[in-house]
């Protein structure tokens, strides 16, 4: 069971009422030899949480240290486990009671998606190196301090989208990017995978075995149901941010990582979508067609669909459309369609990643001190979390339209409409919502500005409010200036 210290006593209760600060200084990365063990601590031990350990337990001369939750059942078990391979291995339900122990070396946040920020922050603050699972950040402005946390104290952040690590996918890119290939002119995301309804649950005191408080964290909620724990917290928006920014994460990052280098974050966003068929508690959409365009032209398009029907398409991966028109189909083995030719098989050199893998490269970057060599590194996630944030933005201000093929305002934009349409045939005719007896939300188009991370223009006011969650007192994210 988890191990209570004096220690774990006096920086659990003296941070209630107040923001926990870490008094940190610029890390040296604490550059650890290869015969030195790696010593990690997990935080948030359900879903992906599991994945973390074994990947951790994958790699030579690494020890998990401590396994983090606030659900005592959760942990007491993880603990258990993880204890037959490292039988040190020390239990607590508070990242803050561990930050201070100058042996930990890094920690594997595995937390829901409104913590990952704050968690990134305090391991940069307290010189640890950290592995963040996906979305990097819960909102923009969070993810800037994320930022400049890792810029100040100069340690390794590695985002866990895994397809960072895949050689093949960086050679496309680099090929792109180098002329190689003709021009990128769409970087489209797919997320398209059969979920089901949450259903609803009544409000209600939680669990015993949940410290609720410290579960919620930074989030704003008014009351515990059971539909927050331990997966379903991603369908509301105190908590996650839908499957555009779940799943979707790894398609808008290998989306935003094809883009030309020299560009930042998009300048127009918009997004139309719904959640059908499931007349659920959820709040975030289970259909989404959404678009970004950058300063360069260049577009993100990206397609949301959870909805089961009959004939489903299961659709996880990315395509490439080129100012040539051709298009590029595959991941990490690639195919090219050329206009009037054959497909044909993309040969490309290898392309540049740290090796071993999104678990292997973080335990390189960290024993070399190098945040250069992170695969995924805190920049990296902030652009693609950005765009996946933009897009909800721009759906939670939309207005409720008729369900039918008029409802897109795309104007003479060929490509957005015919990939809306796409979209809108399947979820009439093959999921059955019904023409005009439906609604879309329609979100409006958001002007942005890349240098501010702030939104101008008409909406501007309603969509910057959006830019950074209200926190609770005693887990603020610190403003950017002061972190």
């Amino acid at each position: 069971m988890p191990r209570t210290t004096r220690r774990r006593f006096l920086q659990t209760s003296s941070a209630i009422g107040a923001s926990f600060v870490i008094g940190g200084t610029k890390s040296s990365g604490n550059i650890i030899g290869a015969n030195d063990r790696l010593r990690i601590a997990v935080i948030g031990l359900n879903g992906r949480g599991g994945s973390h350990i074994n990947g951790w337990k994958q790699q030579k001369n690494v020890e998990i240290a401590y396994v983090v939750d606030p659900d005592e059942g959760v942990l007491g078990r993880r603990l258990k486990s993880v204890q037959g391979t490292f039988k040190n291995c020390q239990g607590e339900k508070d990242l803050r009671a561990i930050l201070e122990d100058k042996n930990l070396d890094a920690i594997s946040i595995a937390a829901p998606n409104h913590w990952h920020s704050l968690m990134t922050i305090w391991g940069a603050q307290a010189g640890k190196h950290v592995y963040v699972e996906k979305p990097m950040s819960h909102d923009i402005a969070e993810g800037r301090v994320a930022v400049e946390a890792q810029k100040k104290y100069g340690v390794v952040v590695q985002h866990g989208t895994q397809r960072r690590s895949n050689a093949g996918i960086a050679a496309l890119h680099e090929a792109l990017q180098t002329g190689k290939l003709p021009r990128l002119k769409i970087a489209y995301g797919y997320c398209c995978k059969p979920r089901g309804s949450i259903g609803r649950r009544s409000s209600g005191d939680p669990p015993s075995n949940l410290d609720w408080d410290l579960w919620k964290g930074p989030a704003v909620i008014d009351s515990f149901h059971g539909n927050y724990v331990h997966y379903n917290w991603h369908w509301f928006w105190e908590t996650g941010n839908g499957d555009l920014n779940n799943q979707g994460t790894h398609q808008l990052d290998v989306a935003c990582w094809a883009i030309d280098k020299d560009q930042t974050h998009p300048t127009r966003t918009m997004a139309i979508g719904g959640r059908f068929d499931w007349n659920d508690q959820g709040e975030t959409p289970n259909t989404m067609f959404a678009v970004a365009e950058y300063p360069n032209g260049q577009y993100v398009m990206f397609n949301v669909r959870n909805v089961n029907y009959k004939g489903y398409e299961r659709q996880v991966y990315n395509e490439y459309y080129l100012e040539d028109g051709s298009k590029i189909t595959g991941e990490g083995n690639y195919t090219i369609h050329r206009p009037g030719k054959s497909p044909e098989k993309l040969e490309l050199p290898t392309g540049k990643v740290t090796p071993g893998g999104n678990w292997g490269s973080f335990i390189a970057a960290c024993r070399e001190g190098d945040p250069n060599m992170a695969n995924g590194n805190a920049m990296d996630a902030h652009k693609g979390c950005v765009v996946g944030h933009l897009m909800n933005n721009s759906y939670r201000l939309g207005t409720q339209l008729p369900f039918n093929a008029k409802a897109g305002t795309f104007g003479d934009n060929k490509d957005e409409s015919e990939h809306f349409l796409k979209l809108h045939e399947i979820m009439s005719k093959g999921v059955g919502v019904p023409e005009d007896k439906a609604e879309y939300m329609v979100g409006p188009w958001l002007t942005f500005d890349p240098e501010t991370e702030q939104f101008t223009g008409e909406h501007a006011k309603a969509a910057n409010v959006l830019v950074k969650d209200i926190n609770n007192k005693s887990f603020n994210v610190p403003d950017v200036r002061n972190v």
